[in-house]
């Protein structure tokens, strides 16, 4: 079984991951780190900087369709969905579940994160945070309604969504 975990930073694919990939007994597969491994770098941010985003977005699919998924949940970038083929290619490689979770939240959650250390937020002050979560959720939804399964983490119980998966 292979599970992706698509949806907007701060919205718990990683933490959340974590935790629903211990409850299916998956392995978890954070994509990030994976392209920080593959590319000797410590973050996503030194990457970019090095690279820039194009050349991020490249290795980003490249990656993404070279892992080892058997047995896995993996938990992607916000834009992983957004580029090349990569959600159809999710699609017809595993369940691909949108952790949908609201504008403020995800403000609450980011403001109280390190932006610096999030190329797409570096330098942003609370109110061009707001309107970028905006701008990027309307422009990434299309993306992440395609999704198999779409849940709200904050609002919804993880054994709905375990039940869900394995009945599929």
């Amino acid at each position: 079984m292979t599970v992706f975990l698509i949806g907007f930073m701060g919205s718990g694919k990683t933490t959340f991951g974590k935790k629903l990939a211990a409850k299916l007994k998956l392995n978890f597969v954070d994509l990030d780190e994976q392209i920080c491994i593959a590319n000797k770098v410590k973050s996503i941010n030194s990457l970019i900087e090095l690279k820039g985003f194009d050349y991020f977005r490249q290795t980003e699919s490249k990656t993404l369709k070279s892992l080892s998924l058997e047995n896995s949940l993996v938990s992607t970038g916000g834009g992983t969905p957004c580029y090349f083929d990569n959600m159809d290619w999710m699609k017809q490689n595993g369940t691909v579940v949108f952790l949908q979770v609201d504008e403020g939240v995800l403000l609450s959650r980011l403001k109280n994160t390190d932006l610096e250390e999030r190329p797409l937020l570096k330098g942003l002050d609370e109110e061009e945070l707001k309107n970028f979560i905006n701008e990027k959720l309307k422009e990434r939804l299309p993306f992440y309604e395609q999704a198999h399964f779409s849940f709200n983490p904050v609002t919804e119980k993880m054994e709905a969504l375990v039940e869900k998966i394995q009945k599929l």
